[in-house]
């Protein structure tokens, strides 16, 4: 539910990817940058506002299970979901009234006992469940939804419409990405004023670095000499609601493209080949009868022919394709290797099949190309298979670099004739680097990548993190944590010496850009903070103090000088514990903080997966400092800010030690408004995406400290979610909070559950909620449940409950970046509302 982030990403630098194994994970892409602060973190499901119609001010009942109350007054009451009261799930063994005795109740290596007899849970609201989306009665609930949340925010058109002009003030709608090498080309994406989607663009490489100085800033005019344009995802989005490019990957001999394309937003994507220089497009269909393997193909047939899958790469040559398919829960879990794709009669061949439900898959290859890895890994265990691609066209054997042990987990990259693996082997708190040949069932020879001093460069001990390692023929890059900010190392092979990358600035986000050469001699970090906007900068591998830039942000109208930020740090309750916080400010606002005057603060948390928020820069913030607000992100425990121990148990925000992300959000509110003094209830306000939300869900029930709240996408109805393996994603989802079918984890997650523990007769603050309709990772009837939930327990609340469905998206929002925009100006413009700052 990767509601979320993976806690152990498979992060491929050879495709600039993070592969999404969780139900909540984040996608990081090339672009990112482009849409600044959080840009991976799920944005808010909104639709552009239209104008609004008097006629939703007296809003009439749209069927027997919707009604909605017709007053006189300008606030209009909200739709009414009918209500099952004698409707339950059960948690534990399978009930017999449940028909469908397959379902799994818990995972196959678990020996935690079953709730036996099972335990009900009330769940009146469960009929806005429909798993085809086309259930009447429901789309009429959610369109009187949108109809309410559209009449409580009409008068903030004006607002909304000057939001979404301050963020497109702050952005150079016309700009390119850094263009990398890769042969003989350089690669780069750019955006077009009045375009929704970028362009995938590449220029001859005439000379070691490219230079743009050419370019004057316009559409028409190409960033590098010779500029070709090889895939326009604005023509691919012509007439679609939605458009989402997952992959796109050039060819060994550049002569054609793959990409994958998801028009819905429930993240099955149709893959495509197509060759750049004639622009004839193939969508890649099933190959439904092969000489080893029809029935695995045969039993994926549905209604359509069409190829779906969750990754791919391409081979040694052009000729094959390997890509990973979804079994019917969303869960990647096969590996096939296509022949002669662009043949009459194309070879398909199954490679390998996850069947543990816990395991997701995804399939890579090496930086140097000599190696195909498919990567098996629940969030605690991991395996990896591998294939080379020297032999790939005359043997199909692959083979696994370790077997899986429990809980230990492991990612490969090659290089120099060597396995390097990244892995927390024999329960060490953070990951270690190691190194084996390249062999399978190499485990036993895995042994540490020592200094030139003999030590251990990473041990897997608390003092740093290690994430990622990417393997270049003279170095290695290596990406993690150290003192809760994000690090890169550069360690060359030859001499055993190791250097950290060191900036000015003390808290800020920093990461290896997109790289696609193993034989480089430089390598191009991204940089910014909350102060400076992003830039790519590069690093001399001969000498590390030869830095470049060769790309800057730009931020019209921004100035830096204005503004200012800071690194706190927040005592727990725990009274052991100090929650790092990082904030945001324009300097004339912290004056009034200083002479003691409250001011609005909005605070943001996650909290989950093992994933980091970090202090990076966002311009979509502005217009909140401008207004005289302070932007908070509390990097609390359940992230992976400070390790994996800040993640895991026994003392992070995991399994039975869940509560701490709660309570670490709740400490460092109080934090603000009781010890510092620098706002007050009234003036202060809380964020949460996904998984986020389930934060800002349980914080709600546990402490009056907010007076508006927005929930993105939330995963809020966590009991009755996790009992039942038939919603997709679930099962993977039990290492991650518990399976509320076992007796060890039930009471505890019913404690913090936001659904089973909103208050009856209680004051909540305004919260706007929001939903996709096509979201696989968090289905659109949780978000929908709980807005019912809080208004039926608490019809006196003076505060709106808003629920804004978005009925063609899925889980990650608008793929259009205007629409983008759009949707969070009606976000702020709702939070400043009801702050009193519209």
């Amino acid at each position: 539910m990767n509601r979320v982030t993976p806690t152990f990403s498979f992060l491929h630098k050879s495709s600039g990817v993070l592969h999404r194994q969780s139900r909540f994970c984040f996608l990081l892409t090339t672009s990112s940058l482009a849409l600044g602060a959080h840009a991976f973190v799920p944005r808010p499901v909104l639709a552009v506002i239209p104008s609004i119609n008097p006629s939703l001010f007296q809003m009439t009942p749209h069927s027997a299970s919707t009604s909605t109350s017709t007053s006189t007054s300008t606030v209009p009451l909200p739709p009414i979901a009918r209500r099952d009261e004698e409707r339950v799930v059960y948690a534990g063994v399978l009930p017999p009234t449940i028909q469908d005795r397959s379902l799994i109740r818990q995972a196959n290596d678990s020996t935690e006992p079953l709730l036996d007899p099972p335990r009900p849970i009330a769940d009146p609201y469960g009929w806005l469940r429909d798993d085809e989306r086309k259930d009447p009665e429901v789309i009429r609930h959610l369109e009187a939804e949108n109809e309410y949340s559209r009449a409580v925010t009409s008068h903030l058109i004006p607002l909304q419409e000057s939001l979404y002009k301050e963020f497109l003030s702050s952005i150079q709608e016309t700009d390119f990405t850094t263009p990398r090498p890769r042969g003989d080309y350089w690669y780069y994406t750019r955006t077009y004023q009045g375009s929704s989607y970028i362009t995938y663009c590449r220029a001859p490489k005439n000379s070691t670095d490219f230079d743009a100085n050419g370019w004057d800033g316009t559409k028409e005019t190409p960033v590098l000499d010779g500029e070709v344009t090889y895939l326009d995802v604005n023509v691919l989005a012509q007439g679609k609601d939605f458009c989402d490019v997952g992959t796109v990957k050039v060819s060994p001999s550049h002569k054609y493209v793959a990409y994958s394309v998801d028009y819905l937003g429930d993240e099955k994507y149709e893959l495509h080949v197509r060759n750049i220089q004639s622009g004839e497009d193939i969508v890649l269909q099933k190959v439904l009868h092969d000489s080893h393997h029809a029935q695995q193909t045969c039993d994926e047939e549905k209604d359509s022919n069409l190829l779906e899958i969750d990754n791919f790469v391409w081979g040694k040559d052009d000729d094959t394709l390997y890509y990973v398919t979804m079994d019917e829960q969303h869960r990647p879990y096969r590996l096939f290797q296509r022949r002669n794709w662009n043949h009459s009669s194309p070879v398909d061949t199954l490679l390998k099949e996850e069947k543990d439900d816990l395991f997701w898959c995804s399939v890579s290859k090496s930086l140097d190309g000599k190696f195909i890895f498919f990567d098996m890994a629940s969030k605690e265990t991991s395996e990896v298979w591998f294939l080379a691609t020297e032999t790939e066209s005359s043997s199909q054997e692959i083979k696994c670099v370790a077997p899986r042990r429990n809980k230990v987990l492991y990612e490969v990259e090659h290089g120099k004739g060597h396995w390097f693996i990244v892995t927390n082997v024999d329960n060490s708190p953070n990951m270690k680097l190691m190194t084996s040949p390249v062999t399978d069932n190499s485990a036993a020879q895995w042994t540490l990548v020592l200094d030139s001093q003999g030590s251990s460069i990473f041990d897997g001990t608390v003092a740093k993190a290690l994430d990622s390692v990417t393997v270049l023929n003279t170095h290695l890059v290596l990406e993690g944590r150290q003192g809760g900010i994000p690090r890169v190392w550069l360690y060359e092979i030859q001499s055993k010496t190791i250097k950290r990358l060191e900036f000015d600035e003390t808290a800020y986000d920093v990461g290896l850009g997109v790289h696609y050469e193993s034989d480089a001699t430089s390598v191009v970090v991204t940089y910014d903070s909350m102060l400076t906007p992003p830039s790519s900068i590069e690093i001399d591998l001969g000498n590390y103090d030869e830095r470049k830039v060769l790309k800057e942000k730009s931020v019209p109208g921004y100035n830096k000088e204005l503004f200012g930020c800071d690194r706190l740090e927040v005592p727990s309750r725990d009274g052991k514990t100090q929650i790092p916080v990082s904030i945001v400010y324009r300097k004339d606002t912290m004056d009034k903080v200083k002479s003691g005057e409250s001011v609005p603060l909005h605070l943001y948390g996650y909290g989950s997966y093992g994933a980091c928020i970090e202090a990076d820069f966002g311009i979509t913030r502005l217009p909140l400092l401008n207004r005289g607000m302070i932007y908070a992100i509390a990097h609390i425990r359940g992230g992976g800010e400070m390790g994996r121990q800040w993640y895991e148990e026994p003392h992070g925000g995991k399994y039975l030690c869940k509560k701490n992300t709660f309570n670490d959000f709740v400490d460092v509110a109080k934090f603000f408004v009781e010890e510092r003094k620098w706002t007050t209830p009234d003036k202060l306000s809380c964020e949460g995406r996904s998984a986020g939300g389930l934060l800002i869900g349980a914080v709600l029930n546990q402490a009056d400290l907010f007076r508006c709240a927005i929930l993105g996408v939330p995963f809020v109805d966590v009991v009755v979610t996790m009992t039942d393996s038939s919603i997709p994603l679930t099962s993977g989802e039990w290492v991650e909070w518990g399976n509320p079918n076992e007796g060890k984890y039930f009471q505890y997650m019913m404690e913090y559950s936001p659904m089973n523990n909103i208050q009856k007769d209680r004051v909540y603050p305004a919260c706007w909620i929001t939903g996709g309709l096509h979201d696989p990772r968090v289905a659109y009837w949780e978000p929908s449940k709980y807005a019912a939930t809080l208004r039926h327990l608490n019809p006196s609340n003076p505060h709106p409950i808003c629920l804004k469905l978005d009925l063609t998206v899925g889980h990650f929002s608008a793929s259009d970046r205007y629409k983008y925009y759009r949707e969070m100006s009606v976000d702020y413009s709702f939070l400043l509302d009801q702050l009193n700052l519209a």
